[in-house]
């Protein structure tokens, strides 16, 4: 059946009130004048005509004494409900040759939803044969590197541990990426994004939007400075599943060095979700770093989260300092029971600086410091922009903000 959109809705609703006001209208004058000559009735030329009025003064004088207004009112009521149905028969039939579905994606509504694709995938086709006969497999995992050429050992280590049921895409931000080529040959069957000196985030925020990644049930994040010795791609994702994780990363090296207590490996357990930290850091109901909490180094999301975080990265704010404590808000409370830490599949850090490299020396400073300057500044950024986001929404409805700050400093 035809779609009717709101505003042919609208339309029919105006032409419909307009034919009962006037309905209305001149039946209440009928009863209200009913000694009214016709005399002062505007009839429409064809209903004089279709009632034979003679033209001549002495018939008309005969027909106005036999005839009171209320008699013609009924008259007018069905010349005016017959219009009203030619009008409404004309926007009907125009319904049936357009579409306007408000359901549908913004600026879609013109099309039939049997042909809206909305979401999208990052599956690789061939350019020739049956488009339905492409994929042999479609990988339900996706997996990128934020990469530098000089890391390819890392990354080619990485790359091995991840299963043909991962999509694999390189962020390259060294402009380097026909090399990887000449050198793996897992690297023609993956996806190269090369813009220079950018990080993570941002290809993140620019790539990975939900819609386009929205075929994949976990979206790995990582940096290119990890060991993966100890790491099983497909046992990590069926811990992740058994513990209900909606966002995790693998337990670190404590030999290594880590910055937060809550992300080193812990030995006899599968998961943990908290630890105790500094005691003015760590609170009840527990929130990060203590708890709900994981390192931007290497998170893995859910879908229904990754949909959440993307919303959250700002465009500016390129090192996503500070998102950390606050992806707790992307996963529905308690918080602390949907975030945490894989032990049995641990990685190392390794904390190579790569990113230094990519700075600028200015006002005296090295570009490693520039970098890492910059780093900080964002991170005050993002806690003022969640804190005066949050306080204005509560605001809007009149009622006070909540102390559960994301904040640790």
């Amino acid at each position: 059946s035809p779609t009717y959109g709101r505003r042919s809705e609208d339309n029919g609703m105006k032409l419909l009130a307009t034919a009962l006001f006037a309905t209305a209208f001149g039946i209440l004058l009928g009863l209200s004048f009913p000694s009214l000559w016709i005399t002062k009735a505007n009839l429409p030329k064809n209903l004089l005509r279709s009632i034979t009025i003679s033209n001549r003064h002495s018939d008309i004088a005969a027909l106005v004494h036999a005839i009171d207004i209320s008699k013609v009112c009924f008259v007018l009521f069905f010349y005016k409900l017959y219009t009203f149905f030619c009008m409404f028969q004309e926007q009907c039939d125009s319904h049936f040759t357009q579409i306007w579905v408000p359901s549908n994606p913004k600026g879609a509504e013109r099309l039939p939803p049997g042909i809206i694709a909305s979401e999208s995938d990052l599956y690789l086709r061939r350019l020739w044969g049956n488009p339905e006969e492409d994929l042999k497999k479609k990988p339900r995992y996706l997996v990128t590197f934020t990469v530098g050429y000089k890391q390819r050992q890392n990354i080619d280590a990485c790359v091995k541990k991840f299963s043909d049921n991962f999509t694999i895409v390189l962020f390259h931000y060294d402009g380097r990426t026909s090399e990887w080529d000449d050198e793996f040959e897992w690297s023609k069957n993956v996806i190269h994004i090369s813009v220079r000196k950018q990080t993570k985030w941002w290809y993140a925020k620019r790539f990975l939007h939900p819609d386009i990644v929205a075929r994949y049930d976990y979206i790995f994040m990582w940096d290119e400075d990890l060991g993966v010795d100890h790491f099983d791609a497909e046992e990590y994702i069926h811990m992740v599943k058994k513990h209900g994780l909606e966002i995790s990363q693998p337990g670190l090296d404590p030999e290594k060095g880590c910055t937060w207590q809550i992300t080193k490996k812990r030995e006899h357990v599968e998961v943990h979700k908290e630890t105790d930290e500094k005691l003015e850091w760590c609170s009840n109901p527990p929130r990060p770093p203590c708890a709900a909490f994981v390192e931007i180094m290497a998170p893995v999301f859910s879908r229904d989260a990754w949909r959440c975080v993307w919303h959250m990265i700002q465009n500016d704010l390129v090192h996503g300092w500070g998102l950390d404590f606050a992806l707790r808000r992307c996963v529905a409370e308690p918080a602390y029971e949907k975030i945490g830490i894989v032990d049995t599949q641990w990685i190392v850090h390794q904390f190579i600086p790569s990113l230094g490299s990519q700075g600028k020396e200015e006002d005296g400073k090295s570009p490693w410091q520039g970098v890492k300057d910059r780093c900080h500044m964002e991170w005050k950024m993002f806690e003022r922009r969640v804190d005066e986001a949050e306080k204005e929404y509560f605001k809007s409805l009149q009622v006070q903000t909540p102390s559960n700050s994301t904040t640790l400093h």
